[in-house]
């Protein structure tokens, strides 16, 4: 396993991480959620992902028990939750990011987690009705009183992180120093342009999300569609609407036909395509079956498959490489 730095940060993250967004509380039984956790540890993710929202808690809960019951020590592992959507209330204060909610959500999930601290806390979305300063405020708080290590943002304009990072060295306060983006071969513009200055200025580190596109790079929708899987989830409809387009499932079939010219499969070409870039810190990986997880932990080896040649007839298939503007 490979460590990389998370952003400026002299945090060391696995390269490949864990979370568990539709599976935990919801999609898996605890005992398959505790031998996915014990595999990953054991293959030396040292990351943990997980969120208020996810399961509306309920993952954190599935989550704190497996590390009461697996005695690891602290300073083996990294974990992080969230806070915007809430973890169901839909009352004034029980969601957003004022000083209330993100002060209640970071002890919630400090008692679900079953931890002292969170290594990593991120604000899940921006919010409009919040001050910056309140947010960055409650923040720093959180970090003098020992309740969280590195907070950051998830899925924020690079316009809104470098607010956040200017509205902090203003009130010599910390900035956020990871943002968790979701980034695979259908989804870049984000990863690969929006942010290329926000890494050179503030060392922005990132946690990406959806390696696999929901699940679309693999080969289980290239045939009839299968059950159980998170796109048939009852109220992922849109996810299945979005990920599932005639034009993505003919790309799809094309980098399968790739990857098993190359000896090896669509998931482990498509992680190890995201490794590749040196401005992800982690690729969060989720499972709801061990051999899944035990091939895309395979990722990292296939790294030296991603020579230029391979990298062209990527581009070629994909035709989606963002163009970076020119100054």
């Amino acid at each position: 396993m490979e460590y990389r730095r998370l952003g400026k940060s002299g945090l060391q993250v696995s390269v490949l991480s864990f979370g568990s967004w539709l599976t935990f509380g919801n999609q898996i039984t605890d005992a398959m959620a505790e031998k996915l956790m014990y595999l990953a540890y054991d293959k030396g993710v040292n990351f943990f992902d997980n969120a208020e929202i996810y399961a509306n808690g309920k993952s954190e809960k599935v989550m704190g028990k497996i590390f009461a019951k697996s005695k690891w020590r602290r300073d083996t592992y990294i974990v992080s939750s969230k806070v915007f959507f809430g973890s169901g209330g839909k009352l004034p204060n029980q969601t957003g990011l004022s000083r209330k909610h993100i002060f209640e959500a970071c002890h919630a999930a400090l008692k679900r987690l079953k931890v002292d601290y969170l290594d990593l806390f991120f604000c899940h979305r921006p919010d409009k009705n919040t001050p910056i300063e309140e947010t960055v405020w409650a923040m720093n708080h959180l970090i003098q009183q020992g309740k969280i290590l590195y907070w950051g943002t998830s899925e924020w304009s690079a316009q809104e992180i470098m607010e956040a990072h200017m509205c902090a060295q203003r009130l010599n306060l910390i900035g956020p120093t990871m943002e968790q983006p979701q980034y695979n071969m259908f989804h870049r513009e984000k990863v690969e342009v929006e942010y290329d200055q926000v890494y050179k200025t503030v060392g922005l580190g990132t946690t990406i999300w959806s390696p696999l596109a929901s699940g679309v790079l693999t080969d289980k929708y290239l045939g009839k569609f299968p059950k159980g899987t998170r796109l048939s989830l009852e109220g992922l409809e849109w996810l299945k609407e979005r990920s599932l387009s005639p034009e993505r499932l003919e790309k799809t079939q094309a980098l399968n036909q790739l990857a098993l010219s190359l000896n090896t499969s669509l998931p482990r070409l498509a992680t190890a395509w995201c490794i590749k870039n040196p401005n992800v810190s982690t690729v969060i990986l989720g499972a709801s079956k061990k051999n899944h997880l035990e091939e895309t932990l395979k990722a990292y080896n296939d790294l030296s498959l991603l020579t230029e040649d391979v990298n062209e007839n990527i581009e070629a298939i994909l035709n989606n490489k963002p163009a970076k503007p020119q100054f």
